[in-house]
Order: C-alpha cells, then sequence, then structure tokens
C-alpha cells in the first residue's frame, strides 16, 4: 500500500500564488511598455519627418526658381492653409521633381488610403494631407501637422 505523504506535486495554493505572481509581473510590464503611448510617439515622429520633407521641398523648389514660392501658400496675417486640393494645393509644383510624393498624415485618409503617400496629384476626389502651410511677411515657411498626439506641437520653420 502506498503512502500518501510520498506523492510528489503541486498544492493548489503554490499553484495560485505561482499564477497571482505572474499576473502581477505581466500587468507591470504592460504599464511599462504602454502600447498606445508607443504608437502616439510613432505617430509623432512620421508628423516631424514629414513637415521636414515637406518644408525641404519647398525650399529646394524656391532654389530653383529664383526664391518665388509656390503658388497657393497663403501669406501671414492669412490661415495657415491644409496642403490638400481645397486648400494649398503646391503637389503639383513638389511632386516628383522635388520630392517623391507628398506625405500624409498617419491618420489622414489621402483618397488613396488611410496614411498613402500622394503620388497622384491630380487623382479623382482630391488629397488631403493633414499638414498645413504659411509664409511669414519675411518669406519663412511654416509646416504643421494638424494633427497631434501626446502634448508636443509638430511644425518646423524655415
Amino acid at each position: 500500500m502506498k503512502n500518501i505523504k510520498n506523492q510528489k506535486g503541486f498544492t493548489l495554493i503554490e499553484l495560485l500564488v505561482v499564477i497571482g505572481i505572474l499576473a502581477v509581473l505581466l500587468a507591470i510590464t504592460l504599464i511599462a511598455i504602454n502600447p498606445a503611448r508607443q504608437f502616439a510617439q510613432a505617430n509623432n515622429t512620421k508628423r516631424r519627418s514629414d513637415v521636414n520633407a515637406i518644408l525641404n521641398a519647398v525650399n529646394q523648389y524656391m532654389a530653383d526658381n529664383k526664391g518665388l514660392v509656390p503658388a497657393g501658400i497663403p501669406v501671414a496675417p492669412a490661415a495657415a492653409a491644409e496642403l490638400s486640393t481645397a486648400g494649398a494645393n503646391i503637389c503639383a509644383d513638389l511632386v516628383p521633381t522635388y520630392i517623391a510624393a507628398l506625405p500624409v498624415d498617419p491618420q489622414t485618409n489621402s483618397g488613396t488610403g488611410v496614411g498613402a503617400a500622394v503620388t497622384d496629384c491630380a487623382q479623382v476626389g482630391g488629397y488631403t494631407s493633414g499638414y498645413t502651410i504659411v509664409q511669414s511677411a519675411n518669406n519663412r515657411i511654416t509646416v504643421a501637422a494638424t494633427t497631434v498626439e501626446l502634448t508636443d506641437p509638430v511644425s518646423v520653420t524655415r
């Protein structure tokens, strides 16, 4: 006859303690990683890159055209216009000579899909980039993102 005290195995209490410890560690890891914040930071990083790319393309256009600014960019004190078919439509001036495709905000539907860059400036239904542009009285150009996640603004002036 077998002795019950010699059997090996884990008790129910031991298993519950281990599961509880694992649950606490998982919660701490999820809080530390914070996936929503990581996605927001990634989107803002793309916005910063896009704003710089647009501004570089405008500056290259101006360098090739003796300082002339692409038509359609409003001059302050007018409000900044969105880079879109209905707003500051400078896509044809920049694409594909100065930039391969007009960048689009990661959460904006450009007409070709959410976050898809605009390569066809005359596409049916138009396009919306999610970025604004304005020229100051002293010929400085400001490009900004209309949507930002977290609290830091995304804007560049040159």
